[in-house]
């Protein structure tokens, strides 16, 4: 099961600083595992995650000055303004290799797809294309572990799909993960085609802020 869970996909509403708390707990766990962790947001939601890990006793100056913990709001953009996938994707990669080369495990990266697809955002298909290139990052890359994170309440409805699509597992809580049945394999951009009906995709969205869905899950982290 640790190989599914190591890329998951976090669905959720209401404000972000709200979801801070789990994600430090999962942070921590890494960084007592001997990874190191990247975590991508707004300069807002870094200063409220460096308070969430304070308040779990973590030093998070000592952390960073190690280059165990990575806070950062740098987005990949190209030149138009744009998200850049390629160029994230290949930050990535680097960034796993680097951080083996320095001793640790692999690399845990968390980051909201609010923030990184830019005020721009983008469309279905290339958000999935992005996901799915970042899945195969996962099988080519055994120390690499992560949450995207999907903001509901920001999100267009079709962006969040996209994130139901290309997981194989669904973020819970610090302790809970569950396997995503809805998880579609990925295929070449010009042969997408998507079997799940939106109404299907966004009844599982809904789902997931059932309380009964945390029933039958796997273990986080």
């Amino acid at each position: 099961m640790e190989n599914v869970s190591r890329h998951q996909c976090f669905i959720y509403e209401g404000a972000p600083s709200q979801q801070s708390p789990a994600l430090a707990s999962i942070i921590q766990k890494r960084l007592n595992d001997n990874y190191r962790c990247l975590y991508l947001n707004s300069p807002d939601m870094l200063a409220n995650m460096r308070f969430c890990l304070q308040s779990r006793k973590v030093n998070v100056a000592e952390e960073i000055a190690k280059t165990r913990l990575l806070l950062t709001s740098a987005t990949a953009v190209s030149a138009d303004g744009r998200f850049d996938a390629d160029l994230m994707i290949s930050r990535l990669e680097d960034a796993v290799a680097q951080a083996l080369r320095d001793g640790f495990k692999g690399l845990f990266a968390t980051g909201d797809m609010s923030w990184e697809l830019g005020p721009q955002k983008e469309n279905f298909s290339r958000l999935l294309d992005y996901e799915w290139k970042l899945e195969r990052v996962f099988h080519r890359q055994p120390a690499l572990c992560g949450i995207c994170q999907y903001h509901q309440d920001t999100l267009s409805p079709e962006l969040v799909r996209a994130g139901i699509l290309s997981h194989q597992a669904i973020f819970i809580n610090e302790t809970l993960s569950r396997v995503n049945d809805h998880y579609t394999e990925s295929v070449p951009q010009a042969e997408q085609k998507v079997s799940r009906s939106a109404e299907e995709l966004d009844e599982a969205v809904r789902k997931l802020f059932m309380p009964q869905y945390e029933t039958d899950s796997i273990k986080s982290g």
